[in-house]
């Protein structure tokens, strides 16, 4: 499965009413993926491929970031088990527990030095450069970040990881994976029950994935979006 080609193969669909073609045509498949897509209520117990795990994480891997410093984890939750303890911290959402693997993208608590750092060692590598000629680039970004309260780098940490969620939803439709995204959780619970705090991360939002139920009663609503002349404006 590939994510992006000029013919862009996926799976035929699962829920009722929602027969999805074989193969798109690159030039409409965003716009039908993002249509076929929907915030899942409800999970079969078909567990997602190993291969198309990977290709979702690859894509929000590459997702964009200011100053490239990503500044959170993106952490896969496949343990029932574990899924078990999060639940009452999701508010007894069963999704929770019952989707193929959930996924918790978790902000650094600040953004600091470090990760400026870890962005030069990476882009000195990627880029066949000297870190020293990257220095000003490097006291440029820290300087930048030192401007701000310890309360605006963590808010901007929790930034970051939405613009990845936007990705791997996106992503997610394109390789046929149904997901819900969640913020109504107790982030307090997710960190004690993932050992987060020490690793000096905090959650910030998460995403079941897996497959739609064909039961899902959600999968046969009309979807509702604000109108485009009312949502978006040309200034």
């Amino acid at each position: 499965m590939t994510i992006l080609s000029t013919a862009i193969d996926l799976p035929r669909d699962t829920g009722e009413g929602q027969t999805r073609p074989e193969t798109f045509n690159a030039a409409q498949a965003l716009t039908q993926a993002m249509n076929w897509r929907y915030a899942v209520r409800q999970f079969s117990d078909e567990q997602i491929s190993d291969v198309e795990l990977g290709q979702l994480l690859d894509a929000v891997r590459c997702s964009p970031s200011a100053y490239g410093l990503q500044p959170y984890q993106l952490i896969v939750v496949a343990s029932r088990d574990v899924r078990t303890q999060l639940l009452e911290h999701a508010y007894g959402q069963a999704k929770v527990v019952d989707c193929s693997h959930l996924l918790v993208l978790a902000a650094h608590r600040d953004i600091g030095p470090e990760l400026v750092d870890r962005y030069v060692s990476l882009a000195s590598v990627a880029r066949g450069v000297s870190a020293a000629e990257l220095a000003g680039y490097a006291d440029g970004v820290k300087s930048a970040l030192a401007a701000q309260s310890p309360g605006q780098r963590a808010a901007a940490a929790h930034h970051q990881a939405f613009l990845a969620l936007g990705t791997l939803l996106t992503s997610a439709a394109l390789l046929g994976i149904d997901c819900c995204p969640m913020s109504g959780f107790d982030p307090a619970g997710f960190d004690a029950v993932l050992a987060l705090e020490q690793s000096g991360l905090t959650s910030s939002v998460i995403c079941a994935i897996g497959r739609r139920h064909p039961a899902d009663a959600s999968a046969l609503h009309p979807r509702v979006r604000v109108p485009r002349e009312q949502l978006i404006s040309v200034r």
